[in-house]
């Protein structure tokens, strides 16, 4: 099934549950593929495309939650958070740090990398064969913490 019928399944349950905050987030990842599928490239949207547009409006609310934190504003924070783990119930599971970590370091053995200088070359790699099953920052993290040592 695709992750368009997943995402209109999903609203007709939050719909007929009154989810306000499911539904919300829901249509944003609706809209999101919409907008890229209308984008004018001919091409379809593959699964990695599509979980690209899941970790973007991730990190949106998570980001958001986290302003509106720093502002003391709870009331929004937390819709944002919610909003942020439904949205991630699409995403693939994510891997531990230690398995990002042994894919970095095979990575970085491949490619001989051994200053900061070749980080990009290595985060590209990374971040390529990882594709929605670990964020940029945490594989960013290991890679600094891996170049360093």
């Amino acid at each position: 099934m695709s992750l368009e019928n997943r995402i209109m399944d999903a609203m007709k349950t939050a719909m007929k549950a009154k989810n306000k905050i499911a539904l919300a987030a829901l249509r944003a990842v609706k809209s999101e593929l919409i907008l890229t599928k209308t984008s004018g490239s001919s091409e379809e949207i593959t699964e990695a495309d599509e979980n690209k547009i899941l970790q973007k409006l991730v990190k949106q609310r998570k980001d958001s939650a986290t302003i509106f934190s720093e502002q003391n504003r709870e009331d929004l924070a937390i819709p944002e958070l919610e909003q942020a783990e439904v949205i991630s119930q699409f995403l693939p599971t994510q891997m531990s740090e230690e398995e990002v970590a042994k894919v970095v370091i095979e990575v970085i053995a491949q490619t001989g990398a051994s200053s900061m200088k070749e980080m990009g070359k290595v985060m590209g790699i990374v971040n390529g064969k990882l594709a929605g099953q670990s964020d940029s920052k945490t594989i960013s993290s290991i890679v600094k913490a891996k170049l360093n040592s």
